[in-house]
This record gives structure tokens, sequence and C-alpha cells, in this order.
């Protein structure tokens, strides 16, 4: 594994998920991938389809809201790879996908999804800073959502937030991407969010006949977990161009 650059990426049980595409590309340009989800046995089963295909890959367990699994999934890093030289945050979640207003919102789905995609990718950055900081220019990606875009919008909105948890919760998590890259800009170690823009990855919720397949969203993302030294740290991109 030591000639290999070593990745995590959260949120990769789903065989239709962006997290799974986006470690079949990162395994696909030479990474050791490390897929972490909570469902351990599906997990396993889309790493065994990529070392199936000649790639290097291998599944963790990760309940990203569970503080000891992420205890746990760092120490697994440490003690197989001795750094981590990509960590992709994809783990989300959007219990709230029909609510369409502030006031008929569900704060307990809110909470659900703040702890995920915030506080979630928040303490694993924390667990994985050891391991970040002992590649040689690691990379940090926060996958974002077109839905913050309503929450950035303030007083222009023209509707009800549409997903107002899980839009505020990615909106807070571009705020901590910003934050992070700051504190991190004299490390060589890189932060930026992404947004994969409107992706084909839930049939049972009734796909968009135009949204990108995972695959395509993928490259977005993978484009900000290789940047080379000079490129930009603290930005929201979609398709390698800064939004907003």
């Amino acid at each position: 594994m030591n000639e290999h650059k070593v990745a995590l990426v959260t949120g990769a049980s789903r065989p239709q998920g962006l997290g799974f595409a986006v470690a079949r590309e990162l395994a696909t340009r030479g990474h050791h991938t490390v897929l972490a989800g909570r469902d351990l046995d599906r997990t396993r089963t889309l790493a065994g389809q990529l070392v199936a295909e000649g790639l290097s890959a291998e599944a963790v367990r990760l309940d990203i809201t569970d503080p000891a699994d992420v205890t746990a999934c760092a120490e697994h890093v440490r003690s197989t790879a001795g750094r981590l030289d990509v960590l992709v945050n994809n783990a989300a979640s959007m219990p709230d996908f029909t609510a369409t207003s502030l006031f008929d919102a569900d704060l307990s789905e809110a909470r659900t999804s703040y702890t995920v995609v915030v506080l979630g990718a928040w303490a694993l950055v924390q667990a994985c800073l050891p391991l970040l900081r002992a590649a040689p220019a690691a990379r940090i990606v926060n996958v974002s959502s077109g839905a913050a875009t309503q929450i950035a919008a303030g007083a222009g909105l023209t509707q009800g937030v549409r997903s107002p948890g899980y839009a505020l919760a990615k909106y807070a998590l571009n705020a901590l991407t910003a934050s992070l890259a700051a504190e991190l800009r004299d490390t060589g170690i890189l932060v930026n969010a992404v947004d994969p823009g409107s992706v084909a990855t839930h049939p049972e919720r009734g796909d968009d006949a135009d949204d990108r397949s995972p695959a395509e969203a993928a490259l977005g993302v993978v484009w900000a977990a290789t940047l080379p030294a000079d490129g930009p740290t603290g930005g929201l991109f979609l398709d390698g161009r800064p939004v907003g």
C-alpha cells in the first residue's frame, strides 16, 4: 500500500451513490481507497468489486454520528497506512426532502442532517488531522449541495426553503470548509467544498431526467481531491469553477 496515495471516502455504501463513484474514480487514478459506510457488509461488497477490477480498496464501518466509530476509523487508517492523502466528506442525511418551508420543517430531521453533514465532517477532520499532516500534500473535500444556495440567497429567496434542514446543514458545511482552510493555510493541506450538481442517486425518490450520473458528478469531487500544491483552498466549486 505504501506506493499508493491513501483516500478515505465517507458515505460509500450505496452502489448508485456518489461516494462509491468517487471511490472508484480515485482508485482508478492510483489511490488506495478506503470506503466508509454504516453498513459494513454492503461497503465490503463494493470495495470487493473494486478489488476484483484490479484496484486497491478496502472497507471500514463508519457511522459518522458515533464518536467511537470516528475514532476507530481514523485509527484503522493510522495502523494500516500511517497517513491520509485525501479525505472526502460525502456522508449526508436528507430526511426532510419533502419539506418546502422553514415553517413545516421537522426539527428532529433538521437536527439529524446537521449532525451528519456538519458535525460528522468536523469530527472526522479532527480525528484524521494527524494523518493528513503526515501526508506530503493532503486534500480535504467536503461534498456540498446546490440546496445551500437557497440560504445564501437570503432576502432574495422567492419561495420557501426546500429540504430546509439539509439546506442549512450544507450551507454550514460551506462555512466550515472556509474556516478549516483558513486554519490550515500554512500546512499545505487544501480544503474545498464541491457542489456535484443534481445527481441521479435516488431512483426511489424519482430522479430527474437531466440529473447527472454519479460517475460524471464524481469528477468534480476528484478534481478537488487531486489539486496541485498551488490550487485554490477554502472555496466552493462546481466542475472546477467557483460558485457564488
